[in-house]
């Protein structure tokens, strides 16, 4: 019978419940013609491009042909070959925003802000004396717009200039009293997320101020972390919060916030000691398109595939356990995925044909229950054999990964207790029917509810469309 290997990540408050761990893969739907409805591929790997500054690598963008990086306290500027030059000198240690007009570079660090012309090569800090400081910034119909930290208070600078403020260019998001988070523009429209609720502004022409809020445009819920918003999909996905909690993670459906975390991603997070630091960024890879969120203190990556609505979890592998992702900024530059580190100056490019991280082996794992959503009878069973429907004979030429392997243990009480490891063979290069198949794996006891579950490390490509369990009962 097929046991249901295919699916996303999700781990219940109960692991008895759900224990269907997914990281470093994610599922793919084959929409016509397939073996099955779908198969698990392997995420894309870091390939080291270059190192700019000491890092870490704060915020990225690109415009012009030319790419924007700060690393640590520095602005660089990229060629399209990753040639860096430097251009001057910023505040800060955390998370920057940045935005562009097509000339200026606006580089908000909280509060100081930074403007690079580059048409003029000059690069300065704003010093207007009208200036408040800026948390994020966004680019509206000639416009910067920003939110003055710790205030309900929007700003736009003089039309193309964003080095001038005007001291009555600015309104309050006063549909609420909570302080604004941020500041998103999407479709030439603001949103102002506030801690416990949204705004959304248009351009309205006005003489003094010239936004104005859309009358409909509030949402009742807000925004825990500035960095968590991202653009994907022609709309907006961001972490929230409202005054009865936070930690769901949101994308707009029009002004309508849609929640798409499910209940074991919000558990993981209600774990984390921490979720005001998350930063975002997303991409759109061979027609994936992924919403990447990161939790630095809790040391851990999520990323939610909008093509198949599936959540699984990104990770390094280091000294042996998981750990957060090393991308801390990302931008589409000289066609490729570009993203920073978060410790040091590296920048990579996420490659799908590259199977082992510039830092080490990249570890994938699934975990899976044998029997799927009301099939286990809590009778005893023997289970002959384990077949892994995958591409076989994907082994190199030398070295680790000539003659590859996945690990399979298991657990008969959903996952507190584990098998010893046992090695399934993935097939020598060109051993294209070899099979991953694993006999003679004992009997169901203790909860009678097993979990399965793979993994591996060697540099190889891992494709699985299903996996084939035989068994029997066993007697009660």
């Amino acid at each position: 019978m097929k046991t249901p290997i295919l699916g996303a990540s999700y781990t219940a408050r109960s692991i008895n419940a759900a224990n269907n761990r997914m990281i470093n893969l994610y599922p793919e739907v084959v929409l016509e013609g397939g073996k099955e409805a779908g198969f698990l591929t392997r995420c894309p790997c870091t390939v080291e491009i270059t190192s700019i500054g000491d890092g870490p690598i704060r915020g990225m963008r690109a415009f012009g042909g030319v790419g924007y990086i700060v690393s640590g306290s520095e602005l660089y500027s990229v060629t399209e070959g990753f040639v860096a030059t430097f251009l001057g000198n910023v505040s800060g240690t955390g998370p920057v925003s940045m935005s562009d007009n097509g000339t200026q570079l606006f580089i908000a660090c909280n509060p100081d802000s930074y403007i690079y012309n580059s048409s003029t090569a000059v690069f300065q800090k704003i010093t207007d004396p009208d200036f408040p400081g800026a948390v994020t910034v966004g680019y509206l119909d000639g416009y910067f717009v920003f939110n003055e930290p710790d205030t309900q208070k929007v700003w736009v600078t003089s039309l193309y200039d964003g080095t001038s403020v005007d001291p009555l260019d600015f309104a309050s998001a006063e549909g609420s009293p909570d302080n604004l988070v941020a500041v998103a523009i999407d479709h030439r429209e603001a949103w102002l997320f506030g801690e416990t609720t949204t705004e959304v502004w248009y351009n309205a022409g006005l003489v003094d101020f010239p936004l104005s809020r859309i009358q409909g445009a509030f949402v009742e819920i807000g925004c825990v972390a500035p960095y968590s918003i991202a653009k994907l999909d022609n709309t907006l996905f961001w972490l929230g919060k409202d005054e009865r909690g936070s930690g769901i993670v949101y994308r707009a459906n029009g002004y309508s916030p849609q929640r798409i975390s499910t209940h074991a991603i919000e558990y993981a997070l209600q774990g984390y000691s921490t979720i005001k630091d998350a930063i975002s960024f997303s991409y759109q890879q061979e027609g994936h398109s992924f919403y990447v969120i990161v939790f630095p203190t809790a040391e851990k990556t999520w990323a939610f595939d909008v093509s198949t609505g599936q959540w699984h979890e990104r990770a390094m592998f280091t000294q042996g356990v998981f750990t957060r992702h090393r991308a801390n900024a990302q931008m589409n530059f000289s066609e490729k995925v570009v993203i920073g580190d978060y410790s040091t100056g590296v920048i990579y490019y996420l490659d799908l044909n590259s199977y082992e991280d510039s830092t080490g082996e990249q570890k994938w794992l699934r975990s899976w229950r044998a029997l799927g959503p009301g099939q286990n009878n809590l009778q005893r069973a023997a289970h002959h054999s384990l077949q892994i429907d995958c591409e076989t004979g994907v082994g190199l030429n030398t070295g680790q990964g000539s003659d590859p392997v996945m690990f399979l243990r298991w657990s008969d009480d959903g996952g507190h207790n584990w098998s010893n490891v046992q090695e399934l063979k993935l097939g020598k290069i060109g051993e294209t029917s070899a099979r991953a198949i694993k006999r003679r794996l004992g009997t169901t006891e203790k909860l009678r509810d097993r979990v399965y579950e793979i993994s591996g490390t060697d540099p190889v490509k891992i494709s699985i469309m299903g996996a084939e369990l035989m068994g029997g009962p066993k007697g009660s």
